[in-house]
């Protein structure tokens, strides 16, 4: 089995406790520190126990820090029992682990321990239970800011649990000696991680359902966390583009103002900065039409052919191309009525009639769309009219 959850929630535990209650020898390897040549050893004693008809269980910690050869040696025992395999990893499986070893086992998710479970853990320290003989007390209080400083992970709150005790001039660990302690913030990002990405992914989210609410929610998590506050500014920049566009123009401007900002000023001015943009963007009119025309159009062009640019269309720098053409019925629009120039066609003659950006009738783009049919009408009045020169032109 592979089992899967953030730091703190007990994987080794639970690890050591299956094998405990079926009686089996606990073998155990850290990828960050095994290579190929202890790994043999843990097979190598595993052989011994199989021989003396005892079970082994194998613990690798950390076991998406393993290549793909790495992995690959567990195969042939898993398969034939000569162990049972339980990996612990922090990272997702399904992007850091081969396929082979995966559908060898089953994936168990652990979640974040709640205020109340690590509430428990630290009574339970104090207890006895988990080495502190009873020597320190503790308010109901003070557990739950330790338990809510921890974030989750059990071992930090032991941690924070150690420091007070330590820094205590008696056996009373009260709120002063606990603000104290943390002085620092132990909140999880592991930036590159699946927190990471499932953060950046609420708040682009957030900007897309119109909701600044959730959209700032998750632009602070992730300061608080520790993120770049310029990679947010990047991807705020993505955000205007993806999901407002044409709609309202101004959020790409605002929101390079804002990366600006945080680039010339730094914290935590660009900060404020960076959430006016995220709000501002949550607020605005939304409109992907251009990002899915785009998308559209790199499909396009790498499955059809290499159509040539249209003679009227060409450039004409020497004389050679001048007489050949190049640009000759070009319709400069400046000079016609409206500058523009109805009928005129841009696209090549092959997909002279298809349409890849198509406005929504929202924000700017409303009026982007009622400007765009206003041109087709002017496009087909005069396509019609030169189809009625032409048919009495061959009638003649």
């Amino acid at each position: 089995m592979i089992l899967w959850g953030p730091p703190g929630v007990g994987k080794t535990t639970l690890a050591r406790l299956l094998a405990q209650s079926e009686d089996c020898d606990f073998l155990s390897l850290s990828a960050v520190m095994a290579g190929i040549k202890e790994i043999r050893e843990v097979v190598a004693k595993a052989k011994q126990n199989q021989a003396m008809r005892r079970r082994t269980v194998l613990f690798v910690d950390e076991v998406h820090r393993f290549n793909k050869s790495q992995q690959d040696a567990f195969l042939p025992y898993v398969e034939d029992g000569t162990f049972i395999f339980i990996g612990a990893t922090t990272e997702n499986p399904s992007f850091e682990l081969n396929n082979a070893l995966l559908s060898r086992a089953r994936v168990y998710v652990l979640k974040s321990m709640s205020d109340s479970d690590l509430v428990t853990v630290l009574q339970r320290a104090l207890n006895n239970e988990l080495g502190f003989a009873g020597r320190y007390c503790a308010s109901d209080e003070v557990l739950l800011a330790l338990a809510k400083a921890a974030d989750g992970d059990a071992r930090t709150a032991l941690n924070l649990l150690e420091i007070a005790s330590q820094l205590t001039t008696d056996s009373n660990i009260n709120m002063d000696v606990i603000n104290t302690s943390l002085q620092n913030s132990f909140r999880r990002f592991d930036k590159g991680g699946d927190a990471f990405y499932d953060q950046i992914s609420a708040l682009h989210k957030s900007v897309r359902g119109s909701d600044p609410q959730g959209a700032l929610y998750w632009f602070a998590r992730m300061i608080d966390g520790g993120c770049d506050p310029l990679y947010i500014a990047r991807r705020v920049v993505r955000m205007a583009s993806e999901e407002i566009g044409n709609a309202d123009p101004r959020a790409l401007t605002i929101s390079l103002n804002a990366w600006d900002v945080q680039q010339r000023l730094g914290s935590p001015e660009g900060e404020l900065a960076i959430a006016q943009a995220v709000s501002y963007l949550a607020c605005a009119a939304k409109s992907n039409a251009v990002y899915t025309a785009y998308k559209q159009l790199l499909v396009s062009v790498q499955q059809q052919p290499s159509y040539e640019v249209p003679v009227h269309l060409r450039n004409a720098p020497t004389k050679l191309m001048t007489e050949m053409g190049h640009g000759e019925e070009y319709r400069y629009a400046h000079d016609e009525e409206n500058a523009f120039a109805a009928g005129e066609c841009y696209l090549p003659e092959e997909i002279k009639d298809s349409r890849f950006y198509h406005p929504v009738e929202r924000g700017l783009e409303q009026k982007i769309s009622e400007k765009l049919r206003y041109l087709d009408e002017l496009n087909k009045a005069s396509n019609n009219q030169r189809y009625q020169y032409s048919a009495g032109d061959t009638n003649d």
